[in-house]
């Protein structure tokens, strides 16, 4: 496999659709066309063809369905890996599943551990049991969806990761949690976290501002996008830089195992 010592991470934040997959699909082939053969990695929000609806049998789509297919297409064409969350279906379940798709055309995937029983997300999607660490270029990338931030145990990636993804629908009203959560998870696992949310109201009247970031493992942000809507920021990671804070200030070699 390819090794790169910088990774280049774009975050799209923009206004999601109401339950329109298709049009939502349309709005990012348009927001992609400066990224093509300029990034590394493309970060979408969480169900970002269809905004957090609980309407899951009536939007989920498979593994085969039109919009993982449109994920292929796209990593091949902007020469990136995809990355994001869907309604899928399974048998009889439907998952929020984060979906990972490389240029090559690999796919993996994680499925939301932590529902928001605040939101009743726990009637109408079965949990993820198992954490996913994504070998890209070289970099350990941990999947994790929204609510998982919280969760620090869960969270806790020292020592087996590089960089932890979170895909997001996370309301304004609570913008101070996610600056702070996002810090900490950074912190205390001494990586990169990248965190992308979106933009506009859905269709049950919650509103949400966007705030997309990137933090480095001291904590320190690396990219906001505040409010803006219906763009796509880029920032480059070290992984030199990464190795070189950790052998310095080694703390995962004091860290706890948690079983």
């Amino acid at each position: 496999m390819t090794w790169i010592k910088n990774i280049r991470i774009s975050l799209v934040q923009f206004e999601v659709i109401w339950e329109n997959p298709e049009a939502n699909r349309l709005k990012l082939d348009d927001l992609f066309l400066p990224l093509n053969g300029q990034t590394d990695l493309i970060l979408l929000p969480e169900m970002f063809t269809t905004g957090f609806s609980m309407h899951a049998r009536k939007l989920a789509e498979t593994m085969d369905g039109p919009s993982v297919k449109w994920m292929v297409q796209q990593a091949r064409k902007t020469s990136a890996a995809l990355a994001g969350s869907l309604i899928i279906k399974e048998g009889d379940h439907f998952f929020n599943r984060f979906v990972f798709v490389t240029p090559s055309g690999e796919i993996y995937h994680y499925d939301k551990r932590h529902l928001f029983s605040i939101g009743e997300e726990h009637k109408y999607f079965s949990s993820g049991n198992k954490r996913v660490i994504v070998n890209y270029l070289g970099w350990r990338i941990a999947l994790m969806i929204c609510y998982d931030l919280r969760f620090p145990v869960w969270c806790h990636t020292i020592n087996e990761a590089d960089l932890i993804l979170f895909t997001a629908n996370w309301p304004d009203v609570r913008q101070h949690v996610w600056q702070t959560l996002t810090k900490a998870r950074a912190i205390e696992n001494q990586l990169y976290v990248a965190g992308v949310n979106r933009t506009g109201m859905d269709g049950y009247g919650i509103n949400y501002i966007g705030e997309s970031v990137i933090i480095d493992p001291k904590g320190k942000i690396m990219l906001d996008m505040g409010t803006k809507s219906d763009a796509a920021y880029t920032c480059v990671l070290s992984l030199e830089k990464l190795n070189r804070f950790r052998k310095k200030f080694p703390v995962g070699k004091d860290v706890d195992s948690f079983l």
